[in-house]
């Protein structure tokens, strides 16, 4: 998927794609960029195409155009989320953009306040999703008290989250329990 923002006065840039391969029942479970597959010259094709489409269709808001890749690299347009994503912090750790804060001033009707030359990716973000399953019963939801639970912290990693120990997780909602975001210098680190 690659992440686009475009303004009321016709502005528009991408910023780079994610990589989000890795699915459970339709499910994200995790999301990393940049892509280990994508290719300079491909990225800038896609975003290319990304960009003038949201041109086209006279897109004002943060969204993103996912698309599919067969085995021999091609590679098609399944649908635009007109939103901003679960996986916006991969993005943001990248690139230094803060997505929600730029999709405010677009509602303001404020002009971007970045241009396509300026985005430079920087470094490797992964975005991980933490559930609560049980996973020899077929992954369903696990619910009940949540008895051990210990965050990550330390420099360059990330935790949404909205659960802490001792918590009962319901029956009620998704099992996400988390989202863990990492930045390293490359997708090694």
């Amino acid at each position: 998927e690659f992440q686009v923002l475009a303004d009321e006065h016709g502005n528009v840039v991408h910023l780079g794609e994610r990589e989000c391969s890795i699915q459970h029942r339709h499910q994200k479970l995790i999301e990393e960029s940049p892509s280990p597959m994508m290719t300079n010259e491909l990225r800038q094709e896609i975003g290319n195409k990304v960009v003038q489409a949201s041109q086209a269709i006279e897109y004002q808001n943060a969204g993103t155009m996912e698309f599919l890749f067969d085995q021999q690299g091609n590679y098609y347009f399944i649908e635009m989320n007109t939103r901003v994503q679960v996986e916006h912090p991969v993005t943001e750790f990248i690139t230094g953009v803060d997505l929600v804060e730029e999709q405010i001033k677009i509602a303001r009707g404020e002009g971007l306040s970045i241009k396509q030359e300026d985005l430079k990716s920087k470094g490797h973000a992964l975005e991980l999703r933490v559930y609560a399953e049980d996973a020899m019963d077929n992954f369903l939801p696990s619910v009940g008290k949540l008895e051990k639970y210990q965050l990550p912290h330390g420099e360059k990693i990330r935790v949404d989250n909205g659960f802490e120990e001792g918590i009962d997780v319901p029956i009620y909602y998704d099992p996400m329990l988390a989202k863990l975001i990492t930045y390293g210098k490359n997708r090694e680190e």
